[in-house]
C-alpha cells in the first residue's frame, strides 16, 4: 500500500501511511501556523487546555475512563516547532482494528473523541473552564522555566535565539516566559477559535485501515469545524549571514562551560550539507567526536546539527572554561578539514551509513514515521525516506566539500561560571 497525501477540504490534508507491521494505530491531528513570539505561548497552551475535557467528558477522570474503554488508548497533546512553523494538536495511539476482540472498530471511536477534544471542549460561560486555564497556564510557565535546568539544551536554545534574533526561527517552541505570564482566558479563547478557523490542519494516519476507511471516520470531525479560511504559510527565509561573528556570553552558576557555534551555509544543497554535517559533528564517527572529544579531550561532548530550513549548522559542546580558546580553535580546524576534503574513505562511508540507517529506522517506529511525514507536510516538502536514501547513495564526495566550503562562522555563544567572570 502506497503512502498518500490527500486534500479533504480547504486547508485540511490527510497523510496515510498504510502498515500492518504494528499492533497499534496512530492518528495525529495538528494545526500548523506561522511561529511568532506573540502567538506561540497561547498556541502551546491550547492543546493542554483542550485535553482537560469535553462537554461529554468534562474532566480528565471521565475522559480517562473513555480511553480505558478503548483498550487503553492514549491521546497526548503535542506542540512542535518545525522550521518557522508551530504545530499544535494531538497524537492518538490505540489498538489496531485487526486486534480488537469481536471486530469492534476503534478508529471511528478514536476519531470521534479527537473531534470532541478539538471542537467541543469543556467550557464555562463563553470560554475555557477558569480552573483549567489557571492550572494549565501554570504548567506551561513551569515547563518554560524548567528548561534552564538542562544547561546543555538551554545553551543550544540560547545560541539559536541570539543567532536568529528577529527571525521566527529564534522563537522557542513554547514561547517565552513573559508571553506565557501575560496570557489571559479571553485572549486564549480567541486564539483557539482563530486556530480552528484559520490554521492549516494536517492529519497523519498510520495503521492497517485503507485511506477510504480513514476518510469516512474523519468526516464527522471535519463537519464539526467552523467555517474556515486558512491563512497562507510563507516559506522560511535562509538566515542572513553576518560579516563579523556575533559573540555572546552568559554567566551562571555552572560547573561545566558550554560553547556553542552558529554557522551560516551559503549553499542550498541540503543533502550535501546533511552529509557534511554528519562528517563534521553529526555522529559518533564524526571529526568533532573522534578528535576534539576523544583524541584531544577538549570537550565532554561535541556535536553539530544541520537546520535545513534556515541553512545553518549549530555546534554544541561542553568544556572546561580554561579550555575555551583551544576548543574553539580545534572545532573550527575540524570544520576546515571537512571543507578541504581531508578525510579517510571510512569516514565518508561511515557518515553515509549513519544517514542511511537513520532513514531506514523510520519504518520501525510509528512515532518517527508520524513526525517525519508531518514535518514534510507542514514544511511543504514532498520527500520520502526511500527517495532521500537514493540521493545519499548517489552523492559525490566533491559535492559535499563544495557545499561545506560555503559554511562560515556567524555566532559564538559561551555559557560559563561566575569564577570565569572574575
Amino acid at each position: 500500500m502506497e503512502t498518500t497525501r490527500t486534500a479533504l477540504a480547504e486547508g485540511v490534508y490527510l497523510t496515510c501511511l498504510p502498515s500492518e507491521k504494528f499492533k497499534t494505530s496512530v492518528l495525529s491531528v495538528q494545526f500548523v501556523a506561522p511561529l511568532s513570539r506573540e502567538t506561540a505561548p497561547a498556541r502551546a497552551l491550547i492543546p493542554f487546555l483542550l485535553r482537560r475535557g469535553t462537554r461529554r467528558c468534562p474532566d480528565m477522570g471521565r475522559l480517562a475512563a473513555v480511553l480505558d474503554g478503548l483498550y487503553g488508548a492514549r491521546i497526548d497533546p503535542v506542540v512542535r516547532k518545525l522550521g518557522e512553523r508551530q504545530c499544535a494538536g494531538f497524537v492518538a495511539s490505540f489498538l489496531d482494528d485487526r486486534f480488537v476482540p469481536g471486530g469492534e472498530g476503534l478508529l471511528d471511536q478514536a476519531a470521534s473523541l479527537l473531534g470532541e477534544l478539538l471542537c467541543d471542549p469543556a467550557t464555562e460561560g463563553e470560554g475555557f473552564v477558569p480552573a483549567y486555564f489557571v492550572s494549565e497556564k501554570e504548567n506551561l510557565l513551569d515547563a518554560i522555566r524548567s528548561q534552564i535546568n538542562d544547561k546543555r539544551e538551554w545553551a543550544a536554545r540560547r545560541l539559536l535565539s541570539e543567532m536568529c534574533a528577529g527571525e521566527p526561527y529564534g522563537v522557542p517552541r513554547l514561547g517565552d516566559e513573559e508571553g506565557a505570564a501575560a496570557l489571559d482566558p479571553r485572549e486564549t479563547w480567541r486564539a483557539y477559535r482563530d486556530m480552528l478557523a484559520s490554521d492549516r490542519l494536517e492529519l497523519v494516519w498510520c495503521g492497517s485501515a485503507p485511506r477510504e476507511r480513514v476518510e469516512e471516520a474523519l468526516a464527522p470531525v471535519l463537519a464539526a469545524l467552523p467555517p474556515r479560511t486558512p491563512r497562507e504559510l510563507s516559506p522560511a527565509a535562509p538566515h542572513p549571514a553576518r560579516e563579523d561573528a556575533l559573540r555572546v556570553t552568559d554567566i551562571m552558576d555552572v560547573g561545566q562551560a558550554k560553547l556553542g557555534l552558529g554557522l551560516s551555509c551559503g549553499s542550498g544543497d541540503h543533502i550535501a550539507l546533511l552529509m557534511g554535517n554528519t562528517l563534521f559533528g553529526g555522529s559518533s564517527n564524526s571529526k568533532l567526536f573522534l578528535n576534539v572529544r576523544e583524541k584531544l579531550s577538549l570537550c565532554y561532548y561535541a556535536s553539530s546539527v544541520f537546520h535545513r530550513q534556515k541553512r545553518i549548522l549549530t555546534v554544541s559542546s561542553g568544556i572546561e572554561a580554561a579550555d575555551y580558546q583551544r576548543a574553539y580553535d580545534e572545532i573550527l580546524a575540524q570544520l576546515e578539514a571537512v571543507q578541504r576534503g581531508d578525510l579517510e574513505d571510512w569516514e565518508l562511508e561511515g557518515a553515509r551509513s549513519t544517514v542511511l540507517n537513520g532513514y531506514a529506522s523510520l519504518g520501525d517506529s510509528q512515532g518517527k514515521l508520524e513526525n517525519f511525514y508531518l514535518s514534510q507536510a507542514a514544511l511543504d516538502l514532498h520527500e520520502t525516506p526511500e527517495g532521500l536514501s537514493e540521493e545519499v547513495r548517489a552523492l559525490d564526495p566533491e559535492r559535499i566539500f563544495e557545499a561545506m566550503r560555503t559554511v562560515r562562522l556567524d555566532t559564538v555563544y559561551l555559557l560559563t561560571g561566575k569564577e570565569a567572570e572574575a
